[in-house]
């Protein structure tokens, strides 16, 4: 059998730094802080909901865009040809547009057969596949940069295709096929599109352009060394200004429906750990290297949030139902994949070799 294994990158941390090491407790803070802050600020999250462009967050939007380009920055192009084979490609697309919708409509409907609106919140969530958190995670647990950028690009354009029909298939005619109550939603191909090439677009055009100017002007070993290193910690900066604004704009809806918001966080986080869990060790079993699998796992487990709670909002209304479940999926979702960057690292050394290569049995 021909061996299509990556090779563990050069630059691939050792482990985390002490930034990254402490990111539960940033996060933890900043969630404090967005909630304090909507609590004393009178029409904060009216204010910030306005602040927008066409139908997109701009507050939000800087917080992705400033997430993203750093992550976007570090990925080597030139190898992006090397880090894609038939085995990687099949097994995320049967994750992302198989089994990971599937399994979001079976616990939605499981576990909240009495709160349509929630329930149907949790299957938008489900339907939008990860194009941006995804590349954190997958860089804090030393995943392949460039397997990662093309999953997410395949996932972008599967997402402006198949979206509003896979939409139809599990909030209309599944439903109807088994006899539930549907709820269906009517987005066009050109929201999707726009959500994509804001989130994913805009910061991959600026990374590429990045990397490629910057290697010309200075060479390689400067922009690997010198430029990346100060750049980096812009990501979490922007991550954890994004948790603020997610937190200032719905904290009156959590803390008020603390019931309702636990009730949307279990099927949340059964779904989050069987997606990741599942795809670690299927991959594993089938022998890819750690690189791989985990930029695999990450891609399954994640979500398109911006996307998720655009939908909601623009179909169901701001104070809907589907959209405070839009909102609660990122504010799970974040901390849940948190601890699996450590489960990560963790089994990279309990399951792999030095080389990133799982021993041969």
């Amino acid at each position: 059998m021909t061996d299509t294994s990556i090779e563990p990158s050069a630059d691939a941390p050792a482990q985390l730094s002490t930034l990254d090491r402490f990111l539960p407790v940033w996060i933890g803070a900043a969630m404090l802080i967005g909630i304090v802050l909507g609590k004393a600020i009178p029409d904060l999250d009216e204010t910030l909901d306005a602040i927008k462009i066409d139908t997109v967050s701009l507050p939000i939007a800087i917080g992705l865009l400033a997430m993203m380009y750093p992550v976007l920055a570090k990925v080597k192009y030139t190898r992006i040809g090397e880090s894609l084979d038939r085995q990687s490609l099949v097994m995320s697309l049967v994750l992302n547009w198989l089994i990971g919708p599937a399994l979001m409509f079976a616990l939605a409907w499981i576990l909240l057969p009495d709160l349509p609106e929630y329930r149907t919140g949790l299957i938008i969530v489900g339907l939008a596949r990860c194009i941006a958190m995804v590349l954190i995670w997958n860089d804090l647990a030393c995943g392949s940069r460039e397997l990662a950028a093309v999953l997410v690009a395949i996932n972008s354009l599967f997402q402006i295709v198949a979206y509003s029909i896979l939409g139809y298939f599990y909030l209309e005619l599944l439903p109807e096929w088994l006899g539930l109550d549907s709820d269906g939603i009517d987005v066009t191909m050109w929201e999707i599109a726009k959500s994509v090439l804001i989130f994913l677009g805009i910061p991959l055009l600026a990374g590429f352009l990045t990397r490629t100017i910057g290697e010309r002007a200075k060479g390689v070993e400067w922009y690997e060394e010198r430029f990346l290193p100060r750049i980096g910690p812009v990501a979490l900066y922007g991550l954890l200004f994004t948790i603020v604004i997610l937190f200032a704009l719905q904290g009156e809806q959590i803390t008020e429906q603390p019931w309702d918001v636990a009730r949307i966080a279990v099927p949340l986080l059964i779904y989050f750990a069987l997606m990741w869990f599942g795809s670690f060790f299927a991959g594993l079993k089938m022998g890819f290297p750690y690189e791989r699998n985990t930029s695999i796992a990450f891609t399954a487990a994640g979500n398109n949030f911006e996307l998720a709670i655009a939908v909601s909002i623009g179909v169901f209304g701001v104070t809907s139902g589907q959209a405070l479940a839009g909102v609660v999926g990122p504010l799970i979702e974040v901390p849940v994949l948190v601890a699996l960057v450590y489960v990560s690292l963790w089994a990279k050394r309990r399951y792999y070799d030095t080389d990133g290569v799982p021993p041969r049995s």
